[in-house]
């Protein structure tokens, strides 16, 4: 019962952020406030509820906000899906450090972007300037998320193994 609920919390983050972000006019380019919480659920989680809350969280966003606008919809959730289930599977079945997870499942996710941008011919400019719109802005909340992100996982890590013994 505890992974379904923590998997709601995680998916209900994933949405909520961006959300909020789009209401009071963040830079949501700037911030990713929905790759955070996906990269963490896959981080602590494994690959499933990375997987789960990345390819959940845009769909239930654009269906509350209409955020991420429809022509990057697919582009996002396949990027998203790509965060959470590459960190979970490097950390579950590889034990692979926590840093080197991220920047591996962050790079994952942008070249999964980029490609689903070019086959999906979604980008309405020429597709240098959209990437350097699209990804440019974003280069150091993603190193942020590299340096940041294990600490947060190691953190929620111990907290769930404190509570589970508190409770057995």
């Amino acid at each position: 019962m505890h992974a379904v609920y923590v998997q709601s919390l995680f998916i209900a983050f994933a949405v909520l952020l961006p959300v909020t972000a789009h209401l009071v006019g963040a830079p949501v380019r700037i911030l990713l406030p929905m790759h955070w919480p996906v990269l963490l659920a896959g981080m602590v989680y494994g690959w499933s509820a990375g997987a789960m809350t990345g390819a959940l969280a845009p769909l239930i966003c654009y269906l509350i906000s209409g955020y991420p606008l429809p022509n990057i919809l697919p582009s996002m959730t396949f990027e998203l899906f790509t965060y959470g289930a590459v960190a979970g599977v490097l950390r579950q079945r590889f034990n692979l450090n926590a840093f080197v997870a991220t920047a591996i499942a962050v790079s994952a996710g942008r070249i999964v972007f980029i490609l689903m941008v070019l086959i999906t011919a979604r980008a309405s400019i020429s597709d240098l300037e959209y990437f350097r719109a699209a990804l440019v802005p974003g280069f150091i909340p993603a190193m942020a998320q590299i340096i940041i992100l294990p600490f947060a996982a190691q953190w929620l890590m111990k907290r769930y193994t404190n509570d589970q013994r508190n409770l057995g």
